[in-house]
């Protein structure tokens, strides 16, 4: 691309960028509303938008609501935007703070109008202001604290401390990661409840699944812990020969035991992140170099791209992803997904993203994929995305849903996504903090971040 072309769609983008804060009231109309509230579609509807707000959702002939600006909506559907619930914002000082934003957009481009960050860094809380303030344009952001693991926990005093300062500091949800002993972790359950903030992530090998769900896990990330939990009485794990999260033992696992873990899940209000999709393509026998091919991949910058490359390429030429080994243990997951959810375990939409292989905004809809594949319904898939993560955050019908009164966070695209899984992958339109974005300036934007990290 010629320089000066170039430096004017960045100006472009920036008067684009600069005026986010300013609320569009408006009426969209010829719309077909997947609200949901439940499976049916509202045909033939307009949705009245007033300062961020859903006002009135109304068939077109009744809603006449005058002075306010009329878009034809050309019988396209709106569904409330999907959330990424087990997300990494990058911090400033890998690839800058440029690329924190770029990362925001990547997601919003994508229909993704909420993330769960599950990372934390301080900078993350000032993105996530701004947001709220809407001084940059962004899906709204719960943040995690920093790790919390056999590494940076002390000890059990040291825990609690943690617990407090992050709560103090403002995040939203604590992220466990392996390697806490059980002292460690029942200091950090017992304080984060005392402090009223939710925590989950990782299960530790030493706690295990049972005390993390019944010492108040809110939610068990990647459906961790569960391999371990249904393994014979007496297994000894040998970490130098188990592979990563222990997948050589799948062949061990006792089907059985999951009843009684179901149960507890159940009784404790449990919630999982599958991030599904994270295991297939980090942990998966598909190549990293046809992976490395893809067409998101050139939405990062190269050096990203590489390191993953690389990462996966190592576990391959180790022999650590050979389809005899991996195979089984994909499978097992995915049955392990969807027994959970025919049992009425709740399931929050999740990728880890950025992650190896796995793009913002676009790995959710390789997750989406993924659920499918695993047998879950469509309607079921959405609310994953919508309704789940609203009633995850204890903001149920605040947003996730498109009704009166909720968040006027919404993507509109060409066909009906209770029919068509695969036209979420295309929004026409968003609408995020009171602004209707359509799809040539989203595109736009795409455009301007695969520009800046053209390979040679």
């Amino acid at each position: 691309m010629k320089p000066i072309k170039l430096l004017c769609l960045l100006l472009f983008a920036s008067c684009f960028l600069s005026s986010v804060s300013f609320s569009q009231d408006l009426i969209l109309k010829n719309v077909n509303i997947v609200t949901m509230q439940d499976d049916k579609v509202l045909e033939n509807h307009a949705i009245y938008v007033k300062d961020g707000v859903i006002m009135e959702i109304a068939p077109e002939e009744d809603l006449t609501v005058a002075g306010y600006r009329t878009i034809d909506g050309r019988g396209y559907y709106i569904f409330p935007g999907l959330a990424e619930f087990h997300g990494h914002l990058p911090n400033p000082e890998q690839y800058g703070p440029e690329f924190q934003e770029e990362v925001m957009m990547l997601y919003l481009a994508n229909g993704v109008l909420r993330i769960r960050s599950m990372l934390g860094h301080e900078s993350h809380l000032a993105l996530r202001d701004r947001v709220m303030k809407g001084e940059l344009l962004g899906p709204r952001t719960f943040v995690s604290g920093p790790s919390l693991n056999g590494t940076s926990v002390a000890d059990p005093d040291a825990g609690r401390a943690m617990v407090r300062a992050q709560k103090a500091a403002g995040y939203d949800h604590l992220k466990l990661h392996p390697g806490l002993d059980t002292p460690k972790f029942l200091a950090i359950a017992d304080e984060a409840k005392k402090q009223g903030i939710f925590y989950g992530g990782h299960v530790s090998l030493d706690v295990g699944l049972v005390t993390s769900v019944t010492r108040g896990y809110r939610s068990v990330e990647h459906i961790d812990g569960f391999l371990e939990a249904m393994l014979p009485d007496g297994t000894v794990i040998d970490p130098t020969v188990s592979g990563p999260f222990n997948m050589n033992l799948v062949g061990q696992v006792d089907k059985s035991k999951l009843a009684g873990l179901i149960q507890l899940c159940l009784e404790n209000k449990t919630w999982m992140a599958p991030t599904l999709t994270l295991f297939e393509r980090y942990f998966g026998y598909q190549p990293a170099y046809e992976l490395r091919q893809q067409p998101e991949m050139l939405y990062l910058p190269g050096l990203l791209v590489t390191q993953w490359f690389n990462t996966k390429s190592k576990l391959e030429s180790d022999g650590v992803l050979a389809e005899a080994k991996v195979k089984p243990y994909l499978e097992f997951r995915q049955w392990l997904f969807l027994e959970l959810h025919k049992a009425g375990v709740p399931m929050i939409m999740s990728s880890d993203s950025p992650q190896v292989f796995n793009v913002p905004g676009f790995s959710i809809h390789r997750e989406i994929e993924s659920m499918s594949k695993a047998g879950m319904s469509n309607y079921e898939i959405l609310k994953t995305g919508t309704v789940n993560p609203a009633k995850y955050m204890e903001q149920e019908g605040q947003w996730g849903v498109l009704k009166p009164g909720a968040a006027a966070e919404f993507v509109m695209v060409q066909k009906n996504p209770l029919e068509d899984l695969t036209t979420m992958q295309k929004p026409q339109a968003i609408m995020i903090q009171g602004k209707f974005i359509q799809r040539d300036e989203l595109q736009l934007q795409l455009n301007l971040i695969r520009q800046k990290y053209l390979r040679q």
